[in-house]
């Protein structure tokens, strides 16, 4: 059996799996309670470095909250004991893209109506993991002998 392990994964892998994924999850503090809530999300970048856009409805939670923030997204396969997460820590910034070509970059296409409060996640560390499961000599997967 191959033992488990844990290893980083590169800046360039967790920009790549940022931009292909839509919805993550933000922790910010309000008042003095940390909060943890999913919300869709675009990558931008522009040549000054990559920000998260994402939008919220006027005065809510994230509205409201802190400007240190942190955001994760993963992917988990419990199956195998195996997967990888990507967090972003970072300053919260609100904005207001006033141009129809800035709205379309930093729209990332809320699910629900009413969200018209525009915020950007502006990094300033990315990193990620990757846990890649045991494996036994044994290769058994349900399906094939069912």
């Amino acid at each position: 059996m191959t033992d488990a392990r844990l290893e980083p994964l590169s800046q360039d892998v967790c920009l790549q799996l940022l931009r292909e994924a839509a919805v993550g999850r933000i922790a910010v503090v309000v008042g003095a309670d940390p909060v943890i809530l999913p919300v869709n999300y675009r990558l931008i970048e522009p040549a000054s470095g990559p920000y998260l856009a994402l939008r919220t409805r006027p005065g809510n939670v994230v509205d409201h909250a802190l400007p240190s923030v942190a955001f994760e997204i993963d992917s988990i396969d419990s199956v195998r004991h195996q997967g990888w997460s990507v967090l972003v820590r970072g300053e919260l910034l609100h904005a207001n893209p006033v141009r129809p070509d800035q709205r379309e970059a930093f729209d990332p296409e809320s699910w629900l109506p009413d969200r018209d409060s525009w915020l950007l996640i502006d990094p300033w560390q990315i990193t990620g993991r990757e846990l890649h499961g045991a494996e036994s000599e044994w290769q058994f997967r349900p399906g094939e002998y069912m």
